[in-house]
């Protein structure tokens, strides 16, 4: 029996698919991304009304943030991330549990006092607080329950000011799974009615760390993106991943069965906007992502990020492409083509990405095409917009 290849003319955007999606949601495409960071909150609250099957593999790296205090406390991996995600993939409907949505949206007082905090998370856990009046059991009790395996854990000299009540459950979860995070995501999912799959892409407590080209090496995420100190000086020659966030100690990440097999599973396969190194290319440093990458015959789509990223530094059009397929290709015992990674580029040429005139003599080369649409509308300028976002990537599924 010998192979089919079946192509279709795509309408960018395709009204009758899209529309069909949005009828029937919970029949809806699975679009896996691999992102980390907030740049895909909105986009992600789109797409819920257009498919509940969406598959998020988020960054666990990040040392910024609020998840900072967690992981020095709880020697665990980030998780302020996947807990914004599971947020923006939530049911907000009377259908969902908009109650324990409250809750879990929650970030303790910053002007409290040690003991206030202290009193006030006491309350939460004795179901004697007006967050958790309204929560009926069994779903009260088990909240109760993640947040005293977090209570009894915690360190005594721990800062409870402008904690996320969701971040503190899943610490506590974590905590009380035998430093697992993948039962207290599936439980934190199931709580808020979360449509979607959302993991962590690996469940180990690494940092991401970087050799500039200028020779010096930056470890620790929160000194890459530029948001908490200055912006890195000098290009980004090599990604790679740290146990220490001081130094540099080599570490390796193995992607697990469980994430291969959704990535196999995918409609389509998204890079998305986000932190170019720190968001998009660490979710591709463990072992097995390429591999499982090139193991699924769906449309690769790269949406690149509009304006400045200060992690970006020195990159153009061609310099982005040739990295995200350089680390796409770091485990390609075969050679395998680079359109078998990355098919497509979204761009609305009226933005500013460096991706808008790339030449076409080097996107034949890869067997990439550029598909131009309108993605920024006048009230989401300069950003995309997550309604057109959304079309236009389903429109290719």
């Amino acid at each position: 029996m010998s192979d089919l290849t079946v192509r279709r003319a795509v309408e960018m955007p395709d009204p009758l698919r899209i529309g069909r999606y949005r009828r029937a949601p919970e029949f809806g495409p699975r679009v896996l991304f691999f992102s980390g960071g907030t740049a895909l909150t909105e986009i992600s609250r789109a797409l819920k009304y257009y498919t509940h099957n969406s598959i998020h593999l988020v960054t666990p790296f990040d040392s910024g943030g609020s998840s900072t205090k967690l992981r020095h406390a709880f020697d665990m991996p980030s998780i302020g991330d996947l807990r914004s995600r599971l947020m923006a993939l939530a049911d907000e409907t009377v259908t969902g549990h908009p109650e324990i949505y409250s809750l879990f949206g929650y970030r303790l007082p910053k002007d409290a006092s040690a003991g206030e905090l202290t009193e006030r998370l006491a309350q939460i856990i004795h179901g004697k607080d007006p967050l958790i009046d309204d929560i009926s059991n069994p779903m009260r009790r088990l909240i109760r329950s993640q947040l005293e395996h977090f209570n009894d854990a915690m360190p005594d000299d721990f800062d409870l000011r402008g904690a996320s009540i969701g971040n503190l459950i899943i610490a506590g979860g974590f905590h009380g799974n035998h430093q697992h995070l993948e039962p207290i995501i599936f439980l934190f999912s199931k709580l808020v009615h979360v449509l979607g799959t959302v993991r962590a892409t690996v469940n180990t407590s690494l940092h991401i760390g970087a050799e500039l080209q200028d020779g010096s090496q930056v470890v620790g995420q929160h000194r890459l993106t530029g948001k908490e100190v200055a912006p890195i000086a000098s290009p980004i020659a090599q990604l790679f991943l740290s146990n220490d966030i001081d130094e540099f100690v080599p570490a390796e990440a193995v992607l697990r069965k469980k994430n291969r097999k959704l990535i196999g599973q995918a409609d389509i396969i998204c890079y998305p906007p986000g932190s170019f190194y720190t968001s998009l290319i660490a979710n591709l440093l463990p072992k097995g992502v390429g591999a499982a990458i090139v193991g699924n015959d769906c449309p690769k789509v790269y949406i690149p990020n509009l304006g400045e990223d200060p992690e970006q530094i020195g990159l153009d059009g061609k310099m982005a492409l040739n990295t995200l397929l350089e680390y796409l290709h770091a485990d390609d015992r075969k050679s395998n083509p680079s359109e078998r990674y990355l098919n497509f580029v979204l761009v609305d040429k009226r933005a500013n990405t460096p991706m808008s005139n790339l030449p076409a003599s080097f996107l034949k080369d890869l067997g990439i095409q550029v598909v131009e649409t309108r993605l920024v509308s006048k009230t989401s300028t300069p950003y995309y917009d997550p309604d057109l976002l959304v079309s236009a990537l389903l429109s290719l599924t």
